[in-house]
């Protein structure tokens, strides 16, 4: 595709990077992009794996600790220090209102944001609910077992898995990426690994990034290559 087509449609502040980074080289860029699609695309299984069972273990500790499935209308209540959760918790339950549904656990849970229950591992909810969510990672090896370990591989997930759903590259850094991913991967096993062996066979990245990490290294045999690492 031509440069002047690229610029149209797909901006020329959001390509300017790639065409940097391909030392203007049209072609390149193009490939550069097309590769950052792909493996945005191959993270995908992870990252929805890792959302969707790091939220639901979650609950199902809240639910024991606040003594029901509806602990999103307890919480603040129950535990004032927890109450700069509720404007989220709020946000959730009107959007399931607004949308002419019938508010139940799993529909706040699955509204909740990624952002949300990463804040859940802030330091300054550790006192009041660290102990009952570090049993959501019933396979966290005893010497990880701190919160702010959970935390960390939480946040990089949610750094990697808004970047990736918002379409912003991730392509720059693949030795991070692959670190990221690794950090994805290690977070289900934590809760359960035979989620991590089921998930397998669908995930792609693995892959994805040995034919990204060749491409590349064919074009920086070539005079004047520079693609980056």
């Amino acid at each position: 595709m031509e440069k002047k087509h690229m610029e149209r449609l797909f901006s020329a502040g959001r390509l300017a990077r790639f065409y940097h980074a391909a030392g203007q080289d049209a072609s390149e860029a193009a490939a550069l992009y097309a590769g950052n699609i792909l493996l945005s695309e191959s993270l995908y299984p992870s990252l929805a794996v890792a959302e969707v069972v790091l939220r639901n273990a979650v609950h199902r500790q809240l639910s024991y600790l606040f003594q029901t499935p509806d602990w999103y209308q307890v919480l603040s209540q129950r535990e004032p220090t927890l109450v700069g959760l509720q404007s989220s918790l709020t946000k959730a339950e009107e959007y399931i209102i607004d949308r002419g549904e019938t508010l139940s656990a799993d529909k706040v849970v699955a509204e909740l944001t990624f952002g949300f229950w990463s804040s859940l591992f802030n330091a300054a909810y550790e006192l009041v609910l660290w102990k009952q969510l570090r049993l959501a990672f019933p396979h966290l090896p005893k010497q990880d077992r701190q919160r702010s370990t959970v935390s960390v591989a939480i946040n990089t997930v949610r750094y990697l898995r808004n970047r990736v759903y918002h379409n912003e590259p991730v392509c720059w850094k693949l030795r991070t990426l692959e670190q990221q991913h690794a950090q994805t991967i290690q977070l289900i096993g934590w809760i359960e690994p035979q989620v991590v062996a089921w998930l397998q066979p669908l995930d792609r990245f693995s892959a994805v990034l040995q034919t990204e990490k060749q491409r590349r290294a064919r074009y920086q045999a070539k005079p004047s290559g520079q693609a980056p690492q």
